[in-house]
């Protein structure tokens, strides 16, 4: 059985899905679709009013079965085939005829059809297996499908998409998030097998976060906020997600990024006068209690009007050992709460 047949929706009774509704259901770009419709033929049998693609549940199966023989590693044209000679029904006279063989079709020891398997130049650069998300959002799976095909322009238009239906930080929390912690957890137990679509993704949810537009010019008097990986730590993307967050809701913020020494800290702190400080540790080795206090001890402005910030900790690394003095910000919306009210 198709590890993902579980997932597709019922085609509605108007006649399919729409090619965007496939395409966040699969993890590939619309225009990908159009594209094997145009040049290949694997395409909707359907049109609604002779020109809107709708996609029924053959149609969706049998882009699965392209999905799968592209990721690993069949030129697309040469997958189109082997997809269209298995649902043509060509090769249905059973094992070793040139149908069933070039339908990528192994057969059984009785001579009946088995499962589909890729051709044989496709099984030596087999792509990683599916990610397991759990139960998230459907866009979290199609997210996780185009990183492990490496699809680029797919984790592209998903990205903004999500950004565009959801905003931010429900986009974060409930797409982004468990896609890259699915990734994790992979390249945890693959080793350096996943390691490629970690980076691919990871590069390209930064992009996203990066082009999100601050919704307004700050308030005048508004506090800053600087956010900082603590030293030692190169973890960023849930910083960058909290630093677009701030500047979308007009708040000033100032991003830092990764492994910052603790003395350019400092000196950012004084030359700054932020109103809090937000320190990152992914683990438990690079989490600092001892750069929580000298943060908490730094002062600026005039002799008689000192100020310190409010140092505050995020990330799995402070989990259970919050350090004497600091706020302990679990997750993007209470880290915007609470930075927005100092």
């Amino acid at each position: 059985m198709d590890p993902t047949s579980d997932l597709l929706p019922e085609a509605p009774a108007d006649g399919g899905l729409t090619t965007g509704a496939v395409a966040r259901l699969l993890g590939v770009a619309p225009t990908t679709l159009r594209s094997w419709d145009r040049r290949y033929g694997i395409g909707p049998a359907a049109r609604q009013d002779g020109r809107h693609r709708r996609w029924t549940g053959a149609d969706i199966a049998a882009l699965r079965h392209m999905c799968a023989l592209t990721s690993a590693g069949l030129p697309p044209a040469e997958a189109a085939r082997t997809v269209l000679a298995r649902t043509s029904g060509v090769g249905s006279s059973g094992a070793g005829t040139p149908a069933a063989a070039s339908s990528g079709v192994e057969t059984a020891g009785d001579g009946s059809a088995g499962a589909p398997a890729p051709p044989r130049s496709a099984r030596a650069s087999r792509a990683p297996g599916l990610l397991p998300v759990g139960r998230a959002r459907q866009e979290c799976r199609g997210l996780a499908r185009a990183a492990v095909r490496l699809d680029a322009p797919a984790l592209d238009e998903l990205l903004t998409a999500v950004l565009d239906r959801y905003g931010l930080p429900a986009a974060w929390d409930e797409v982004m998030m468990p896609a890259l912690h699915a990734v994790g957890r992979k390249w945890e137990t693959a080793g350096e097998r996943y390691i490629e679509v970690e980076h691919l993704l990871s590069w390209h949810v930064s992009g996203a976060l990066r082009g999100v537009t601050a919704g307004r010019a700050p308030a005048p008097g508004a506090g800053l906020a600087l956010l900082a990986c603590v030293p030692g730590e190169t973890h960023t993307l849930a910083l960058e997600a909290l630093a677009a967050t701030l500047a979308h809701q007009g708040l000033p913020v100032r991003m830092f990024g990764a492994a910052v020494p603790a003395g350019a800290l400092e000196d950012a702190v004084r030359r700054t006068g932020p109103a809090a400080v937000v320190l990152w540790a992914q683990s438990r080795k690079t989490a600092s209690p001892a750069l929580v206090a000298r943060l908490d001890a730094v002062e600026w402005g005039v002799r008689g009007a000192r100020r310190r910030p409010v140092v505050c900790v995020a990330g799995p690394g402070w989990a259970g050992r919050q350090p004497p003095g600091a706020r302990y910000l679990s997750g993007l919306a209470d880290a915007v709460d609470t930075l927005a009210t100092l």
